[in-house]
């Protein structure tokens, strides 16, 4: 009794062939590959040749649709690199507007300035900027002694004169 039965075969193939191909299909002969999340250059360049490897002889595929096709790789390849300096430039815009607020927080030493509000909610706070601290992301100002956030000043005024001190 044979283990496994063959499906009838056509006329004209090799039942021996077909049952080759049986078991082939039955083992794993190479490691299953990684797939791609997004197509690249490198995938619609790999299409199009499996796409000209495979055509019919007998009917080519036309020349217009294949620089239609090449047109359409290049085109993609563009907006990649695009995209890659973009990113860049993004990169690079926080890294100036860091250096930005860095400046002009600076720049406040001395300077009188009014918050909007005051740490978690509090009244607002005025008074004359002592130091500043680069330490986090957004620069800390510290007014009469308080630490305060850079982005929640909300005024500025000149420091008062000598003689108003007195």
């Amino acid at each position: 009794m044979p283990d496994a039965i063959a499906p009838p075969a056509s006329p004209g193939i090799d039942p021996a062939l077909i049952d080759d191909a049986m078991r082939a299909g039955r083992g794993s002969a190479a490691p299953p590959r990684e797939l791609k999340q997004q197509m690249d250059g490198e995938v619609f360049m790999h299409l199009l040749v499996t796409q000209l490897a495979n055509q019919d002889p007998s009917s080519p595929m036309d020349t217009n649709d294949m620089i239609a096709q090449t047109t359409q790789l290049a085109s993609m390849e563009q907006l990649t690199q695009m995209g890659t300096t973009m990113s860049g430039m993004a990169e690079v815009q926080h890294q100036l507007l860091s250096m930005d607020q860095r400046a002009a927080a600076s720049s406040l030493l001395g300077q009188v300035v009014t918050t909007a509000d005051g740490p978690d909610g509090e009244e607002p706070i005025t008074g004359v900027v002592t130091g500043i601290s680069f330490d986090g992301g957004e620069p800390m100002v510290a007014v009469d002694g308080r630490a305060v956030a850079y982005s929640t000043i909300a005024a500025v005024a000149a420091p008062p004169a000598e003689e108003d001190r007195t």
